[in-house]
């Protein structure tokens, strides 16, 4: 029995009520419309979103390709250095390009190497320096982080909406009670007696 109850106290907005206005109809498909997209929308958008960066992130692999470099100069020790991170500072270093052609740039290294000394360096297709790609365990945490991102930012985003509507539905029906109130609050003031 306190099932049933439980069940008419959930689904009030659904029955047929006399005192049920024309805003608590909206209200109700609201609040149902808020609920599907932040479940099914906020799911999507988050699986979609982690599908895209595992993607990239696959095809980021398949593009880079690491390539021994010579380092130009002597590397100061971690953190000496004015673009130094971590363990890591800036260098200048040489390779080779896919197409032959000797190249030089500045990428991180480890701190502590002299000159002349080999490094490794990630290049992309057309032998461009670029950051090591993430490995397959590093891409789906990135991409499980950007898909949870994806489906709070929409369920936000989707429940600030529903609340600025039902703030509106709110206002709406607290004006009218105000004019029926004008209306019907008069004949109350007289006594009885």
């Amino acid at each position: 029995m306190a099932g049933s109850r439980r069940g008419k106290k959930l689904l009030w907005r659904w029955r047929s009520n006399p005192l049920r206005r024309h805003e608590d109809v909206l209200e109700a498909w609201v609040v149902l419309a808020v609920w599907a997209v932040m479940v099914i929308g906020g799911s999507l958008a988050g699986f979609l979103t982690a599908q895209a960066a595992q993607e990239v992130f696959a095809d980021q692999r398949a593009q880079r390709r690491s390539v021994p470099a010579v380092l130009l100069a002597d590397v100061p020790e971690p953190g000496s250095g004015p673009y130094s991170t971590g363990d890591r500072s800036s260098a200048e270093v040489r390779w080779n390009a896919p197409d032959g052609t000797r190249r030089t740039g500045r990428t991180l290294v480890e701190g502590g190497r002299k000159a002349d000394a080999q490094v490794t360096v990630w290049i992309d297709g057309t032998g461009a320096l670029t950051s090591e790609p993430p490995t397959q365990n590093e891409a789906a945490i990135e991409a499980g982080a950007l898909g949870t991102a994806a489906a709070l930012s929409l369920s936000g985003l989707t429940y600030g909406v529903g609340r600025a509507g039902r703030w509106w539905l709110d206002r709406r029906r607290v004006e009218q009670w105000g004019r029926e109130w004008t209306l019907v609050g008069p004949r109350w003031g007289h006594k009885t007696s």
